[in-house]
């Protein structure tokens, strides 16, 4: 079978490796589609943490299960499948309240053990979620980026009198536009960012308001405006100083975030407006909760979706992601 193999940071190649077979508990999927995100460049390119080499990358993917593994119902073959990559132990603190995202011994699907962008892809049975005809197999891998936005808004609890600020007008936080506006019904979503391709985007997601920060700063353009909600989506490190500078008292505050860079805020910044201040990786169990808003119509994946490459031009198409964000959002590997 063909996988993207990133054999170490730097290295990307299509190679050919052997049929993986399901163990107990696992299902085998064929691979139709899987979606890059900016976790799968920052492996390509040795910026990931957490990953480990070489890897078969790809956490955004959806297929048809074609085998399975001991103790998995056999007439399980031939459903179509989101998968969800989080692997937990199930018995650890976090896994015991519902956070089998921070799992102690957290294993990520694409990241700690190889993933989807590949022609066939083993998960634990349990991951494997079905999906209704009403979502089309060219859309479906996109369940997993929602489940992001579900994942920090479940934190944030929305409320239609919000003021909503997002940073960022990338993937993340088109989702999280398109969630607060069709889930939650917030009256107001304000999106900032410093392209002007990326907040037309966010304009055609739902966004109420949109500013360029390029050049003129967002607190002059918000006129004493005070979001109640902020999502910064675009995570760099000087975001959350900015948030609680403008947020209201009583804010709630969303990072999602990686950097290894420090910020710089006082306590005092955050306890003299009781700010809420929370925090989210990846997903807690949020896949059905998605599935069921794709199926009801709430949110509408399709206006992500840039462009659609075959598996065989994957350098190619993980380029344009990386490279050009003016024109391309989510890219969609083929692997018919």
């Amino acid at each position: 079978m063909k996988s993207v193999v990133i054999e170490q940071p730097g290295e990307l190649v299509l190679a050919d490796r052997p049929l993986p077979a399901p163990a107990a508990g696992e299902v085998r999927v064929k691979v139709q589609f899987a979606s890059i995100c900016g976790s799968d460049v920052h492996i390509w390119h040795g910026h990931n943490p957490f990953a480990k080499y070489p890897r078969v990358i790809g956490h955004e993917f959806f297929g048809l299960i074609d085998a399975v593994g001991d103790g998995v119902d056999a007439s399980r073959v031939g459903e179509r499948v989101a998968v969800d990559p989080v692997v937990s132990c199930g018995h650890c603190y976090p896994c015991s309240i519902g956070r089998p995202n921070v799992c102690k011994e957290l294993q990520v699907i694409g990241v700690h053990r190889d993933g989807g962008f590949s022609e066939f892809a083993v998960a634990p049975a349990k991951n494997a979620f079905t999906l209704p005809a009403s979502i089309p197999d060219k859309l479906a891998s996109l369940v997993e980026p929602f489940t992001i936005a579900a994942n920090i808004t479940a934190f944030l609890k929305p409320q239609p009198n919000d003021i909503a600020l997002i940073y960022g007008a990338g993937p993340m936080g088109l989702t999280a536009i398109q969630v607060l506006k069709g889930v939650y019904g917030v009256e107001q979503v304000l999106v900032v960012d410093r392209l002007p391709e990326r907040l037309a985007l966010a304009q055609d997601n739902g966004a109420d308001r949109v500013f360029n920060n390029s050049d003129i700063p967002l607190a002059a353009q918000l006129e004493g405006v005070q979001p109640t909600l902020i999502i910064d989506a675009a995570c760099h490190p000087s975001i959350l100083a900015e948030s609680a500078a403008l947020a209201s008292p009583a804010a709630r505050i969303g990072l999602l975030g990686f950097s290894g860079e420090p910020c710089s805020i006082t306590q005092q910044a955050l306890t003299s407006k009781e700010l809420s201040l929370f925090t989210s990786r990846l997903n807690s169990n949020r896949f059905p909760q998605v599935i069921e808003w794709m199926e009801k119509g709430l949110i509408q994946p399709e206006k992500l979706v840039t462009h659609y490459f075959p598996l065989a031009e994957i350098e190619r198409a993980m380029t344009l992601f990386e490279k050009d964000p003016r024109t391309c959002c989510k890219v969609i590997l083929h692997m018919g």
